[in-house]
């Protein structure tokens, strides 16, 4: 396996303003311990009771604030991204992701919202796979598949997490150790996630991960995207830097085919509306009721730094750049979403967010023309995922 560093890096880029130098020798060193001294104070973070589980165990709300004032909230139930306050193009603060204000909304509402997936992230064929000829059977959770890791994947732990500040960021590293067989996957595997935000408003979230059987990992995160805050995204615009995809059968399983996106609904090799083709008669919409598929990214390696994907709102200006380390990146279109469901004051209508989650390619266990996801004794899993939020103003 070629392994590779899946981060998921949340950037909101604004500019870094340069320290001007004084004419003295003493007064440069003067005034950059003054702006280090400001900068440690303006990098903020708190805690906060989030609720408590059906065991009776606490969770925590980890709140963390730059110097530009953008807000990253985190929670060590999932290590679920409950909130990330961005600015628009006049200014005004926001929150951009669909979430709710206490765990008994995650523990009532089970869409992954804003949350860290693993063992595997996407779906696995009828939860099977086979490692050095034993088979090995999966938690069953999306109709005949296993999918986001079974009924007790990592969006569902209770982490263990240290909070963390430095002179240039703040953060949180949550822990865990999941148990051979644990959801049906082999080995004890040993994660780490670092959740770290900076001035530079850079939110990083690398994934680290050994095992002690051959094993499978795919990790990644789900927030749940929406620009303007609430509302329909299908007059935000995408653009995704692919120009092939993996087609999929009735039940979102890749069928093994690499096809073209040009001619099709898929192609978001220009930016465009989300809503300009999803209406479309085809029969792969039809099948993920929209857009919930993986997309093949163009990169020279399957570990590979680069752009994937870029999401805009033209009416508050704001702008999502994804970048990963990842061959692929799904994304969907909120096709499930019912307007049922009500988080943060926010209506979750159908179509009334998006994910785009950098990952290995779905059922890539039982694909051997897909890069692989397999995970062996005495190597170590790295990963990186990057969020970069800007502004046209």
């Amino acid at each position: 396996m070629h392994l590779k560093h899946l981060t998921l890096a949340v950037c909101v880029a604004m500019g870094c303003a340069q320290m001007a130098y004084a004419q003295t020798s003493a007064a440069p060193a003067t005034q950059k311990a003054a702006e280090v001294t400001k900068t440690v104070a303006q990098l903020n973070f708190s805690e906060s009771p989030f609720g408590k589980l059906p065991t009776g165990e606490a969770t925590t709300l980890y709140t963390f604030t730059n110097a530009n004032g953008v807000v990253v909230k985190v929670t060590n139930y999932g290590g679920i991204i409950t909130a990330i306050n961005t600015p628009d193009k006049n200014g005004k603060m926001g929150d951009i992701v669909l979430g709710f204000d206490n765990v008994t909304g995650y523990l009532e509402n089970k869409s992954y919202f804003g949350a860290l997936i693993g063992r595997y992230g996407n779906r696995i064929d009828k939860g099977q796979f086979s490692i050095d000829g034993k088979k090995y059977q999966l938690d069953i959770n999306d109709g005949k598949n296993h999918l986001h890791g079974g009924a007790k994947g990592f969006w569902s732990v209770l982490w263990d997490a240290k909070p963390f500040k430095s002179e240039t960021s703040v953060g949180v590293t949550l822990t865990h150790t999941s148990p051979d067989g644990e959801g049906g996957y082999p080995g004890n595997l040993k994660v780490s996630v670092v959740y770290e935000l900076t001035n530079s408003n850079e939110l990083t979230v690398r994934y680290n991960a050994t095992t002690d059987k051959p094993t499978h990992l795919n990790m990644t995160h789900h927030p749940y995207f929406n620009l303007a805050g609430k509302g329909s995204i299908l007059d935000q615009e995408l653009y995704i830097n692919a120009s092939r995809y993996t087609p999929v059968d009735s039940g979102l399983i890749p069928t093994g085919e690499i096809a073209e996106v040009a001619g099709t609904p898929f192609d978001f090799t220009t930016s465009h509306a989300i809503g300009k083709m999803i209406g479309q008669k085809n029969d792969q919409l039809k099948n993920g009721g929209g857009y919930d598929h993986n997309y093949v990214l163009n990169k020279k390696s399957d570990n590979e730094w680069g752009l994937d994907a870029r999401f805009s709102d033209p009416v508050s200006g704001r702008v999502l750049e994804v970048y990963s380390d990842e061959p692929g990146i799904q994304f969907y279109s909120g096709n499930f979403l019912t307007g049922k469901v009500v988080g943060k004051g926010v209506t979750f209508e159908n179509r009334g967010a998006i994910c785009l989650e950098p990952q290995h390619y779905p059922d890539t266990p039982n694909k051997p023309n897909f890069p692989t996801t397999l995970v062996k004794p005495g190597t170590e899993y790295n990963s990186k995922i990057g969020f970069k939020f800007l502004v046209n103003k």
